[in-house]
């Protein structure tokens, strides 16, 4: 049962690297086309139809581009679809999520002091929110709103800063958080699956029967390509925040997210007419600093951890009360809280560490029980924690993490987790 935890471990891992790859190429292709697209530049003697050229220079050559707002007057020999870094992003990052969410709900996912879900009712939350953000989103942009571009945004910011509470109200900060992330990018990806990408292959097919393309297509794909262009570095932001506490485990977590939101505006903006206009907006940087500074002073509001006596209150669940009772579960406890607690803490006393890394508290039988697999991986078969060593944890103490947590394991029924 030990072997599946690092197995799943290495899972996890590997589905991550994936996801961030196909993620760097969807990004990069994203922001490429939207600096193409506004930096097009109208000259004389432009083929039929065409809106625009550019002249760019790369890798020792000159590439020469030119942009039909609708389409060309026939069909192109040989034409490059870009959909599939989409695609490939939203399945890894979906993988990702049932991974560590899904399969660690009780760790990761779950907080009984919000909302007493099961893992099951977890789950359903989970999917059916990003399912039902979609719905909501497409309705909007099909509605009369979808001539009004501006209203548009600020009612999906509305949409976004509500779903941020909402998250927060029944799952842990973590989680709130790495949600509102999977909820953004899944309004992306469907906008390339379900609008952008339909829209095109309509004026493909009018192209190749002979037909006039409508320019409608091109208008309603373009609102869409424009809102991912804004929601791109939001969503890298909450992806990235589960691994700082300051973000997710705070009081005002989802007012940050709705920051961050807000600064993903200012920034894109001013790349977006620096892209169109040679000069971009000053102003916008010393904006994005301030709403910055206002998400570091909303970090520094109570973490959401709780005080000794109440973590201990709290029942073990089934699976964590089998590490507790495994043999060499007393041994451990020495163990942890003397190399590890000085920043596992809830009131850390390394110097220069201010809040427990990743919200991890490592004090009490209870906590090490909850600890259970990232204490065994992390400073049982590997030697990762402490950092350099520098608690100086003995190789005989190591042995005897594993072997408690194999001990833990052998008790407990088949899981992915290795739980």
């Amino acid at each position: 049962m030990h072997d599946i935890a690092i197995m799943w471990d290495w899972i996890g891992f590997a589905v991550r690297w994936v996801h961030v790859i196909t993620a760097m190429a969807w990004i990069g292709a994203s922001f490429y086309f939207i600096a193409l697209d506004l930096g097009l530049r109208k000259v004389p003697h432009l083929p039929a139809g065409a809106f625009g050229e550019e002249w760019q220079v790369h890798g020792g050559g000159f590439y020469h581009i030119q942009k039909y707002l609708v389409a060309p007057e026939n069909m192109p020999e040989h034409l490059i679809w870009h959909k599939w870094q989409s695609y490939s992003t939203w399945l890894s990052g979906a993988a990702l999520l049932m991974v560590v969410y899904w399969a660690g709900a009780e760790l990761y996912l779950i907080d009984p002091a919000k909302a007493d879900l099961s893992i099951f009712q977890g789950i359903l939350i989970s999917a059916g929110s990003l399912m039902l953000g979609w719905l909501i989103y497409d309705f909007l942009c099909k509605s009369q709103l979808g001539n009004r571009p501006t209203a548009l945004m600020l009612l999906l910011f509305v949409l976004l800063v509500a779903m941020a509470w909402g998250y927060n109200q029944v799952f842990t900060g973590r989680a709130a958080l790495l949600h509102l992330g999977a909820f953004t990018a899944t309004i992306m990806t469907a906008n390339v699956f379900f609008i952008i990408m339909p829209n095109q292959r309509i004026v493909v097919k009018d192209l190749q029967e002979g037909r006039t393309p409508d320019a409608k297509y091109g208008k309603i794909a373009k609102l869409r390509s424009t809102h991912n262009n804004y929601l791109t570095l939001p969503v890298i932001f909450l992806m990235l925040s589960n691994h700082y506490p300051l973000a997710f485990a705070t009081e005002y977590n989802w007012l940050i997210a709705a920051l961050v939101f807000l600064m993903g505006v200012t920034i894109r903006h001013y790349f977006n007419t620096m892209h169109a206009t040679g000069k971009g907006p000053h102003w916008t940087w010393g904006v994005t600093a301030l709403l910055f500074v206002a998400i570091m002073w909303l970090s520094t509001a109570p973490l959401m951890q709780e005080d000794v006596e109440a973590a201990e209150a709290r029942p073990l669940t089934e699976t964590e009360q089998m590490f507790a009772n495994a043999q060499g579960f007393e041994d451990v406890t020495n163990i942890v809280p003397g190399r590890c607690a000085m920043c596992h803490a809830r009131e850390p006393f390394y110097d220069g560490i201010h809040r427990a890394p990743k919200g991890l508290l490592l004090e009490t039988p209870a906590d090490i029980a909850r600890a259970a697999r990232q204490i065994y991986l992390q400073a049982g078969v590997t030697n990762a924690m402490p950092p350099a060593n520098v608690s100086f944890m003995e190789e005989e103490e190591r042995r005897k993490i594993m072997r408690w947590y194999r001990d833990g394991a052998a008790n407990q029924p088949f899981s992915l987790a290795g739980k």
